[in-house]
């Protein structure tokens, strides 16, 4: 489904309205498969084995700056038609002879931007590789480049209505991808199948895409952050974390959920679970518009601390969800980013390398109304808190 009309115009306005204020004449947005959100914001799309940037001009239309391989896809799929082929976005020594090719230089001189003492937007230039930039600095000769990464960003905190609808869409097959995945934890059956399983699933219902690969993992793989699934077998007694996040239009839904094999608890096994379900309790329970990003933290980091784990938090306990399944703000001990209605919010509570019960992670998320969070999976969110054991 393309990028709808009216999102795109009210998109590309905010960055235009951005742009007169900053006196620039327009930006370059960089983006690529692992760093895919701030393009699919006005595009709906992004290349495939190539990366690109779009340019979004002060005034006019906007085009996809890529490679040969991905113009006719872009022409199909993408929000944004016009397109120009430019080598360094290219697979490396492949040849086009059919292709038209341009320089950046050659670019910007069709639009006008030329010459000394002028001025360009860039979004993404920390995620840029070198030899891009590099192109850049060499064919704007005497252009300045202006980073404005954080007040473009700025856009994707809010969602919109259109944007909460695909969220919640991608929250329902996550859900439907763990129903199917569930059933398959038991001894003898590999974590590869139930990944399998959860992400064939999850296609089958419309997910274009996954914001990170299906996690599966048993014992002490479970200690491992964030494992994707091996062909290591189920065994009775073993800790299992399992994490999915299938985007539908782009946009992402998740779960994250920690069993053990066979309903066979260690005592170890069963206080960590039973404290991390709390912990994803209280963490939900201070949702509240206006609260600040490491005030939430706090409350979440005091609790788990005072139960033992203070040495097994590696990540902060909320983030929010959209184009990545995290994504900024995140809401860690030095944010100070404040809760706002319309943000989309993973609660992700985990601990990991706890003796004897190794990781468990637990994640569901929320819209922020004024009146507090709302579920956007109301069967994970109540499966979550119901796994006391």
């Amino acid at each position: 489904m393309l990028l709808p009309e009216y999102e795109m115009k009210s998109r590309l306005k905010k960055v235009q309205d951005l742009l007169v204020t900053k006196d620039l004449p327009g930006t370059l947005v960089y983006y690529d498969e692992l760093n895919i959100a701030n393009g699919w914001y006005l595009s709906g799309w992004c290349p495939q084995f190539e990366s690109g940037c779009l340019f979004i001009p002060r005034q006019g239309e906007p085009m996809i700056l890529g490679g040969p391989e991905s113009e006719p896809f872009a022409k199909t799929d993408s929000a944004i038609k016009k397109t120009k082929n430019i080598p360094v976005f290219m697979v490396p020594e492949e040849e086009y002879p059919n292709a038209t090719i341009s320089s950046f230089a050659e670019v910007f001189d069709e639009i006008g931007i030329k010459g000394k003492s002028q001025k360009l937007g860039v979004v993404g230039l920390d995620k840029m590789p070198f030899g891009v930039y590099q192109l850049l600095k060499k064919d704007l000769l005497g252009i300045d480049l202006v980073d404005i990464t954080t007040e473009y960003e700025q856009f994707r905190k809010i969602k919109s209505p259109w944007e909460q609808e695909q969220i919640r869409k991608a929250f329902a097959i996550a859900d439907q991808s763990f129903q199917m995945m569930k059933p398959l934890v038991r001894e003898g059956v590999s974590e590869i199948e139930i990944a399998g399983a959860g992400e064939g699933k999850a296609r089958s219902l419309g997910a274009n895409w996954f914001a990170f690969k299906a996690i599966v993992a048993s014992g002490e793989r479970t200690s491992g952050v964030v494992p994707t699934a091996s062909d290591k077998k189920l065994q009775v007694g073993e800790t299992v974390m399992m994490g999915l996040s299938p985007r539908y239009n782009g946009y992402a839904g998740v779960f994250g959920y920690t069993m053990v094999v066979g309903g066979k608890f260690n005592e170890a096994q069963r206080r960590c679970i039973n404290d991390m379900v709390e912990a994803y309790r209280i963490t939900k329970s201070n949702l509240k518009p206006g609260m600040i990003g490491k005030d939430i933290n706090a409350v979440t980091h005091e609790f788990v601390t005072k139960q033992g784990y203070g040495k097994n938090i590696v990540c902060p306990f909320a983030h929010t969800i959209g184009l990545m399944e995290a994504e900024a703000p995140f809401f860690g001990p030095n944010s100070n980013d404040i809760l706002q209605a319309g943000m989309t919010v993973c609660v992700d509570v985990s601990v990991f390398s706890v003796p004897e019960a190794n990781g468990v992670r637990f994640e569901s998320a929320f819209l922020i109304t004024d009146k507090g969070p709302e579920p956007l999976s109301p069967y994970m969110d109540q499966l979550i808190l119901n796994t006391k054991v």
